[in-house]
């Protein structure tokens, strides 16, 4: 399960890099995008920030929730049954 999710992610990995170095070529920097579409570097901050702060209380939440099932289900699952 985990071999795909690392190959995709490898993917996007080179994808971002080639994009990079194209834009760098055409001297496209982060800045000069992120002025383009409205944002200054505090702003682009304050929203990470923003998402974090709303992301992780809930998180935390539905993992008490998760956690707690799957490790049941993974207890009383059947003998000898293989996960693949």
């Amino acid at each position: 399960m985990l071999h795909p999710f690392i190959r995709t992610l490898v993917k996007i990995i080179i994808a971002s890099l080639a994009a990079g170095v194209i834009l760098n070529y055409l001297g496209i920097t982060p800045d000069e995008l992120m002025r383009h579409v409205g944002l200054s570097r505090d702003r682009a901050e304050e929203l990470v920030r923003q998402g974090i702060a709303w992301a992780l209380p809930n998180l935390s939440l539905g993992a008490m929730v998760i956690v707690p099932v799957w490790f049941l289900i993974y207890l009383f699952r059947p003998p000898g049954r293989s996960s693949d």
